[in-house]
């Protein structure tokens, strides 16, 4: 008598009736699903067509795509062939099989109905008693763009470049002009001009963004020159060095990237490599859920700017919390302030933590004088964060929102931007941290 059981691959059968007998009764898709039901129709962006063949429900477009990325599949080709392959999304899909552009362009274009579905899940966690908003954590987390950092030129080289590239092109030109006098074949010389003059515009459109970002930033910088110079000119006798005025100019060390120009070069940290990235802010809940109440991307590897915006941000949707902890790459005193004017008790550390291991293999870092703490801000913050009370609860940042960036990045494999541009990317980053909700909450519900 055989130990085996008995299979036979060429035996046909069919699939059951009802995909939910393959399913767990408690598996991620029954969440999705629902949760996607609260989203009102007038959030999705649906193209009008008077004829042809019937589209897809945009409700099952958007379930589709949470439970692909929730399950580690980004790419729309892959999520195309899972609606093939596996049960779980094949039961999301409705048994359809939506093509891979026809996922593309709906993620790039709804990021109304993605942030409409991450608000619903969190008012879905605040019913339900899940969510609590005493207290939150904020952190960046660097995450690579869709584009290579070796695209990326300097301001002094896109200038250089250009001119060679004039030149080239003019020589070109003055071939094909004697080509067509001499008949002979010029095959080879259109291709060979026109990839010069596609790389030509790319440097232009480089070269003119990096002019007006300059351009704003110097008006933007001269209220507070001209108050510098006033100030200035009303000195008498010793008055030291005059202000400099903001320079409408790049200068030639900045940098933008040709496949990406909104993301930048940035790296974790001193002892991390520079790589093309964006800085993806989260906000996560430190009284239990873990889940993410708010996000932003910035184009920067500084967390500080976007503090507290990113905060506020959660005023028209699920509501501003009690108290908020960072860690000093948020230390900024106008953003303490804006915090406090409405209500929010901010808790940043004060001072640049020391990361090294006791047992080190590197050599240690030269000893340097600790910065001076001069400003009166940072000198209650520091004291107040050395009192038991504020001490223990700052330590809930650290093992509330850095393991969420562990399981988006470590567990959902996401670790690269599908999309371009900042406007799409914070969609998608939106669209990643709705997944991780609805996993995290189908965990939770599960326990």
């Amino acid at each position: 008598m055989s130990r085996f059981i008995p299979f036979d691959r060429s035996q046909p059968y069919l699939l059951p009736p009802d995909l939910t007998s393959w399913l767990p009764a408690d598996d991620m898709a029954h969440f999705i699903v629902a949760a996607v039901e609260r989203v009102p129709m007038s959030a999705f962006c649906v193209p009008v067509r008077t004829g042809g063949k019937a589209q897809y429900h945009p409700r099952l477009m958007l379930a589709l795509l949470i439970f692909s990325y929730a399950n580690g599949l980004f790419s729309s080709r892959r999520i195309e062939r899972a609606t093939y392959r596996d049960i779980g999304v094949r039961f999301v899909a409705a048994n359809l099989h939506p093509d891979h552009d026809t996922i593309a362009t709906f993620r790039r274009t709804n990021r109304t109905a993605i942030e409409a579905a991450f608000a619903q899940v969190l008012l879905l966690a605040r019913e339900t008693g899940l969510l609590r908003l005493g207290v939150v954590s904020i952190d960046g987390t660097k995450i690579d763009a869709d584009a290579s950092k070796y695209r990326s030129l300097r301001y002094d080289r896109i200038r250089a470049l250009r001119e060679q590239l004039a030149v080239d092109i003019a020589k070109l030109m003055d071939q094909a002009e004697h080509a067509d006098a001499t008949d002979s074949d010029p095959q080879a010389l259109p291709e060979a001009l026109a990839r010069r003059e596609t790389l030509k515009a790319k440097l232009d459109e480089a070269c003119a963004r990096l002019e007006a970002d300059a351009k704003a930033q110097a008006e933007a910088a001269r209220p507070a020159y001209e108050k510098k110079k006033a100030a200035y000119d009303a000195k008498t006798g010793r008055r030291g060095r005059a202000p400099k005025p903001p320079d409408d100019e790049p200068p030639p060390d900045r940098q933008i990237s040709l496949t990406d120009p909104d993301s930048r070069l940035m790296r974790r940290s001193d002892a991390h490599e520079f790589r093309q990235a964006y800085n993806a802010q989260a906000v996560v809940c430190a009284e239990g859920s873990q889940l993410i109440v708010t996000t932003d991307v910035v184009a920067t590897s500084a967390d500080a700017p976007s503090f507290a915006s990113t905060v506020l941000s959660m005023e028209n949707t699920i509501g501003l919390p009690k108290t908020v902890l960072a860690d000093t790459g948020y230390a900024s005193g106008q953003a303490v302030r804006d915090l406090r004017k409405k209500g929010i008790d901010p808790l940043v550390a004060i001072g640049r933590p020391c990361a090294r291991r006791p047992y080190d293999f590197r050599p240690p870092p030269e000893d340097r004088e600790p910065r001076r703490i001069t400003e009166p801000w940072r000198l209650a913050m520091k004291d107040r964060l050395e009192t038991t009370e504020a001490g223990d609860i700052y330590r809930l940042r650290k093992q509330t929102v850095e393991p969420v960036f562990g399981i988006i990045k470590s567990i959902m494999g996401f670790r690269r931007f599908s999309l371009r541009s900042l406007a799409k990317v914070t969609t998608e980053w939106t669209l990643v941290a709705l997944a991780y909700n609805c996993k995290r909450m189908a965990r939770l519900h599960a326990a």
